[in-house]
Parts: structure tokens; sequence; C-alpha cells
């Protein structure tokens, strides 16, 4: 069979990129260690249906084995995660596949908006970033129409209900944990959401491989970031000093627990301190990450027990999970991680042949052509 006349460091720079062991790599490939680091070192050449494997198994486009060296990737939004004054890792085959997706949804909404004769998003840069915590979160409920915190219901049911009330407004919520396969998860470690602005379809996505305790907190920080304007990838780390993330903290602390209330109801003196959380959790209806994440940023709590806290939770979430059952079915999954704006404006474009099904296809993250007619009953189209 023809060989493929490919630059061999491109396999290791591909197969590094997309995060795996050689042995790890190997079995994805279905061949032994030993025929993998001779592919890579040049040793043993390749079919061209090898190689088209290879790099449909590192997610690259099968061209890029045969440059000379591999592409400079960039991020295509400001990075304003912590750095510590280190450099920042390369970002993942999954962050940057995830990025372009997200980017041509938020491109194709804006151009459909448009033909809509749909205005500018009023709430895109209402604020700046010079704005007051306050001013920021008394707009943001005033646009929303909520209270201080809900009456009724968990954390979960808060994070629906603002994940509707954002979407009300005009930005597209879009929130996943893995990139269309358990294989290809998203890396809480390297982010927790990303706001991208735009006059008239911003969008927020929010890392659904973060404990749900968690979501809600980057769901507003996000949405902190549309309102002054300022796209960006974020990690939620409580120690970032860059202005635009202190401030979306600060604003997600105080629009989920408002601080006044919350020193109120505070006890000094129980110990241990997370016994605190408890009641709280029944009072603003929100999880005791973000209770234990206000205690820090009001001064209750060292970072070291707020740190151990967070691991402890993460820790049991995690074993949660993994003894679960299966969850909804392959609509209602796509249902909940797509936008339900976005989703019907693409379903309803498809099904009237203003849309080619394939292309339709490929910003609903893959639902096959001839099931997107069943898409569109689960979302009452």
């Amino acid at each position: 069979m023809a060989t493929a006349n490919i630059n061999t460091k491109m396999l290791t720079w591909a197969r590094e990129r997309s995060g795996y062991s050689l042995p790890e790599f190997a079995r994805k490939c279905a061949v032994t260690e030993e025929r993998l680091a001779e592919w890579e070192a040049g040793e043993q050449p390749l079919t061209f249906n090898q190689a088209m494997v290879f790099a449909d198994k590192a997610h690259v486009p099968f061209g890029y084995l045969f440059l000379i060296a591999p592409p400079v990737e960039t991020l295509p939004l400001p990075d304003l995660r912590t750095s510590d004054s280190r450099p920042m890792q390369q970002p993942s085959a999954e962050l940057m596949d995830l990025l372009k997706l997200m980017l041509q949804r938020q491109e194709w909404y804006r151009e459909y908006l448009k033909q809509q004769l749909v205005g500018p998003n009023p709430f895109v840069s209402r604020l700046s970033v010079h704005s007051s915590v306050e001013d920021i979160v008394k707009d943001m409920r005033q646009a929303m129409k909520v209270g201080l915190y809900p009456e009724r219901g968990n954390s979960d049911d808060y994070y629906r209900t603002l994940v509707n009330r954002i979407e009300a407004l005009g930005i597209l919520v879009m929130r996943q944990a893995n990139l269309g396969h358990h294989t290809r998860p998203l890396r809480v470690e390297e982010f927790r959401g990303f706001a991208i602005t735009d006059d008239y379809a911003p969008v927020i996505f929010v890392n659904h491989a973060d404990s749900p305790g968690a979501r809600l907190f980057t769901l507003v920080h996000e949405l902190c970031h549309i309102w002054i304007g300022q796209s960006g990838i974020s990690d939620g780390d409580a120690r970032n000093t860059r202005q635009q993330e202190i401030l979306c903290n600060a604003v997600a602390a105080e629009f989920l627990v408002p601080a006044e209330e919350f020193i109120r109801l505070w006890q000094q003196d129980k110990d241990p301190w997370w016994e605190n959380l408890a009641p709280l959790e029944l009072h603003f209806r929100v999880s005791r990450w973000v209770l234990a994440r206000r205690a820090l940023t009001l001064g209750f709590i060292f970072y070291e027990d707020y740190a151990r806290y967070i691991a402890e939770l993460k820790a049991q979430w995690q074993e949660r999970e993994k003894n679960g059952k299966g969850g909804p079915d392959y609509y209602k999954t796509k249902k909940a991680q797509i936008s339900l704006p976005f989703s019907r404006a693409v379903v309803g474009q498809a099904l009237s042949g203003q849309l080619l099904l394939r292309d339709a296809s490929v910003l609903l993250d893959g639902i096959k052509p001839a099931k997107i007619p069943d898409f569109a009953k689960e979302l009452g189209v």
C-alpha cells in the first residue's frame, strides 16, 4: 500500500497536543506501543489509511501531518485565567475546538438575528469595568426580575431559573462537560467558563465538568463579563488579580449571597466553621461551594480552609457521579447543553429549507441530519 510522506515530527506533536501518553494513544490507534514509537521516530512508514486514523484520533486535520513545523495556536478570546507570573500552558485540543464551535454558533446566530430584523442587544456593555459591584448587581437583578435570593427550591433550581432569565435577555447560554464524547472531557483545571461579547449575539459557556454547586457562580461571573462588554476565558480562581476577574468574582458573590445578609447570619463561634453552611444553604438557596466562597471573600475563613473544604466537596461529587445511574436520553441531553433559542432557530431554519441539514448538524454538535426532526420534537418546534 502507498505510504504517506508525512513529517513524523508532527506525529509526536499531534499526540501530545491531544493529551495522550504513548501507551494510551497506541490503544486508540489499535497498534502496539513499539509500532507507534517507530512511527514517531520515523523508523516505520505509515500508510495513508494509518496516517488518516492517526490524525482522526489526535483530533487534528490530516493536512497538519505534512507541515514542516507545528502551527502556532492562539486563543481566539482574551485569556483571563490565573497565571501566578508563570506562562499559561498550551491550550488543550478540546478547549481550542470548543472555542471554534462556540464562535461558529455565535456568528451564525448573529446573522440569523439580523435577517429577522432584531436590533442590537441592550445588555451588552450596559455598564463597564469601572462600575461598582453594587450597581452591576442591582442592574442585573432588575433586568432578570429576580430578588435578593430565591424563596424556595435549591441551587439547581436557581441555576435553571437564571439560565432561562438570561436567555430571555437575548444572551445564549451553552453548557456541556465534554466535546461530544466522554473521551474528550473538558478539564475544570483548564477553565470554568467563558464569555463572548457581541452587539447582537452574546454567548456564555459554563463548563459542566465542574461540580453542580460551582456552575451557578460561573454562570453569574460570565454574565458580568457580558454586562461590562469584555470577552474572556475564566478559571474562577479566587486569587486572580486581573481587574476584570476581581470585579466579576465580586459581582457573582454579591449577586448570589448578599454580603449584608450573610454577615448577619454567619456565626463566628461555630466550630468547625462549615457548620454554618447547612442553614445558610436553606436560606440563600445556593450550594455550599458558593457559600464557602463567600465566607472566603468576606474574610471569615482562610484560603487554605476554603481549598480543603472545596476539595472534599469535589471528591464527594465525583464519587456520586461514579456510582450514579445513566442520565437522560440523547435529545434531552442536547437540549440541556445547547442554548434553547439557538437550537430552535437552527432547527426551524433547517426544517424550512433555509439551512442545509448537514450545516445544521455541525451547529448542533453532530446530531445526524436525518435525526434533526426528532430533535425538533424534543424542542417543541
